[in-house]
């Protein structure tokens, strides 16, 4: 009893039925491949920056868009950056007298930035 194998079975051999070249679709349109070699670039992503979302609002912030004008940049970060530190300290005293945790602490150092920045102080 003789038993028939598919074209791609084994009796005859491998065969196949691949025509033509890989730059070629089954229709018989030319398809583009690009070179293995060739290397894409990735997009170039700006840096984030560290911006306050209510930049230029707030009720102090003309005022502090002024000073930082008139004193430059890095001397207004200066002071910006020490009386940020003195507030902290502050509100560490503070959870201190009360017999607050730090988490509790924190809390209240980010809900003072928070209203630092509604009212323009981080402007």
């Amino acid at each position: 009893m003789a038993t028939s194998i598919s074209a791609t079975g084994f009796k005859g051999g491998l065969s196949s039925s691949f025509h033509g070249s890989w730059g070629t679709s089954i229709v018989g349109e030319a398809v583009v491949v690009p070179p293995s070699n060739v290397r894409v670039a990735r997009p170039v992503r700006s840096q984030p920056m560290m911006k306050n979302v209510n930049e230029g609002k707030g009720l102090f912030a003309p005022i502090v868009v002024i000073t930082r004008n008139i004193i430059g940049k890095k001397r207004f970060n200066q002071l910006r950056g020490k009386a940020i530190a003195l507030h902290s300290q502050v509100i560490t005293e503070f959870c201190k007298s009360i017999g607050a945790d730090s988490k509790q602490r924190q809390g209240l150092i980010r809900l003072a930035k928070k209203n630092g920045e509604r009212l323009g102080f981080l402007a």
